[in-house]
């Protein structure tokens, strides 16, 4: 399995792990909502929302939520979100990127800087780490009835870089500029995917002993607990001991 796909399979288990939780409907609110404040309430005008609610169909978000959330993007006295991205080490040169949606930048970096602290890492300058991750268009499709052969074909075509089967679910990775064109033609095969995000991948992978590893993901988990943190990145190497346990 690439890397890129082996990491768009983990997010996605993690992200079924998070929707238990409710923390992935959280997210996808703080998403609709910065949306609507972007750009409107009208998804047809708007493709930031269209794919905001893509996702939260895609994550099985009842739909009177989804209209909530719209709302609350359309109320001036609610909450204004800002996008923020952190960026630092934990213990062993473990680079992790965080995006973050907050209504209070001074909470976020409190609570982010905490636990680099806490667990032996630091918190770094922005931009310091862009050099380590490429941005990645992920999108999670379900096979369905979906030919392989044919759909695959399509993918290309829209600009796939890569194409992975697994567990039922087709992962496409395209580059950055190449996202918009393939939700596009989503759009035209009338295919609505689980998840379409853009996604940090690590250009090279860190391995450690399974112990060690463990402690990481364990830092990793706490940042994600974080009301405030939409995505965390790092550059892990996942094996498949690691992959068994996530």
């Amino acid at each position: 399995m690439s890397g890129h796909s082996k990491w768009s399979t983990i997010k996605r288990k993690k992200g079924a792990a998070d929707a238990k939780r409710s923390k992935i409907f959280s997210k996808i609110i703080k998403d609709i909502t910065i949306a609507v404040k972007e750009s409107g309430s009208d998804p047809d005008g708007n493709p930031r929302l269209r794919l905001a609610i893509s996702n939260a169909k895609g994550a099985s978000m009842p739909k009177d939520t989804i209209q909530r959330a719209i709302n609350k993007g359309c109320d001036k006295d609610a909450a204004n979100f800002q996008e923020t991205t952190y960026e630092g080490y934990a213990p062993h040169g473990i680079a992790i990127f965080i995006e973050s949606t907050t209504d209070n930048l001074q909470r976020t970096v409190s609570n982010i800087r905490s636990i680099f602290n806490k667990f032996g890492g630091n918190l770094g300058t922005n931009g310091s780490l862009s050099f380590l991750f490429d941005r990645k268009g992920i999108f999670t499709i379900p096979k369905g009835e979906l030919d392989e052969e044919e759909f695959e074909l399509e993918m290309i075509d829209a600009g796939a870089e890569d194409i992975v089967l697994e567990d039922d679910f087709f992962s496409v990775t395209t580059a950055m500029e190449d996202f918009g064109s393939m939700m596009k033609k989503l759009e035209e095969m009338n295919i609505e995917p689980e998840n379409a995000e853009l996604q940090r991948i690590p250009n090279d992978t860190i391995k450690l002993n399974i112990e060690t590893a463990r402690k990481i993901l364990k830092i990793i988990e706490h940042f994600e607990e974080d009301d405030d943190v939409q995505n965390v990145f790092h550059n892990l190497e996942i094996t498949d001991e690691l992959m068994a346990e996530i």
